[in-house]
């Protein structure tokens, strides 16, 4: 008789842990102890399921840093109890969340697979009951070396995707989410798809090591036609900037205004790292493609190549607190440390 694989379901918040008082139509958290009252089908799931709520449920708006060593503590404590974990989040920073674990856990041998809904739990229409318990099939999934899936995910509307390739692109339809740059490790049909060849691949004998602390003086600047010297030197000139990620056009091209140009200059003389993202949903920066953007390859920008902006960032906080030399620091941002870029 095989032993069922435990999953241990995290409620930090959001939409999906909600039920309507159909009387006042106001929303609320329910308590996580009564969740199959709720959803009773995860009864019929081949699993253990044990839950764990943050003591106070937040929205996702205003998830931080904290919260996220709080969530990596969770998996950590009982990551030799379970095989795999389910973290239930509001939608709206659920990549940045799900990104930041990705590099905060390394070595993961597990599934960490997020999920959450736009619709309440208790909603006739819901999304949640679905993306619930597909979840929970996917983090029991087990073959002859353990857990088939041995990464952070994220799972909505039938596919799981890597999470650190995601975005949220929709505010209003069920299908939330997007990986434009890198095919989804699941999709949900008649029959559990699952592309192995997707999926992160990890040695046997790894050792789980968690990564807590990340630096969150990073300041995130978009460009846009008209952008002025003075806005630019305004932000430049905060002090406390760690690491600067610059949204720029197509595949990495911005002004070359001599001011523009010379800011960017003042701050690698301060060796504050300037990583180079796209705009553009999908595609990959490429400096020196166009002459755009050839100065910043001269002069030591870092490519972003195919990252999202939330992995950006959070690899971003996730780097500086590792101690790499300047020197190198190119390098370990340019390299895929979790399948984040291609």
């Amino acid at each position: 008789m095989h032993k069922k694989p435990n999953i241990l379901l995290i409620y930090t918040g959001g939409t999906i842990g909600m039920i309507k008082n159909f009387e006042t139509g106001a929303l609320s958290n329910f308590n996580f102890d009564d969740l199959l009252k709720h959803i009773p089908e995860l009864k019929l799931l081949d699993c253990e399921i044990d839950t764990h709520s943050f003591d106070s449920p937040i929205d996702s708006s205003n998830m931080n840093p904290e919260y996220w060593k709080q969530l990596v503590t969770i998996i950590e404590d009982g990551y030799n109890d379970f095989d795999g974990f389910v973290v239930l989040h509001g939608s709206d920073t659920m990549s940045y969340t799900a990104s930041a674990l990705s590099f905060m856990l390394e070595n993961l041998a597990k599934p960490v697979l997020f999920t959450g809904s736009q619709l309440p739990i208790g909603d006739l229409r819901t999304d949640a009951k679905e993306n619930l318990i597909t979840t929970i099939q996917l983090a029991s999934q087990r073959g002859k070396d353990g857990p088939v899936i041995k990464e952070v995910g994220l799972y909505f509307e039938y596919k799981l995707y890597r999470a650190n390739r995601t975005t949220k692109i929709n505010a209003e339809h069920f299908e939330a989410f997007a990986s434009l740059n890198y095919p989804a490790l699941a999709e949900s049909g008649v029959h559990l798809d699952i592309d192995k060849r997707a999926l992160l691949k990890v040695g046997k004998d790894t050792v789980l090591k968690v990564h807590k602390e990340l630096e969150s003086n990073i300041v995130l600047v978009k460009m846009f036609p008209g952008i002025t010297k003075e806005t630019i030197t305004h932000i430049f000139s905060y002090q406390g900037m760690k690491g600067l990620v610059l949204e720029t056009y197509g595949s990495g091209n911005l002004t070359t205004e001599p001011w523009f140009l010379d800011a960017l200059k003042g701050l690698l003389k301060r060796n504050i790292p300037v990583i180079n993202i796209t705009q553009c949903a999908g595609g990959s920066v490429a400096m020196g493609h166009y002459e755009t953007s050839t100065a910043m390859k001269k002069m030591g920008i870092i490519s972003g190549k195919d990252i999202t902006t939330e992995a950006a960032i959070t690899k971003l906080m996730y780097l500086l607190k590792q101690d790499i030399p300047v020197s190198e620091f190119k390098h370990a941002f340019e390299t895929s440390l979790r399948g984040e870029m291609s």
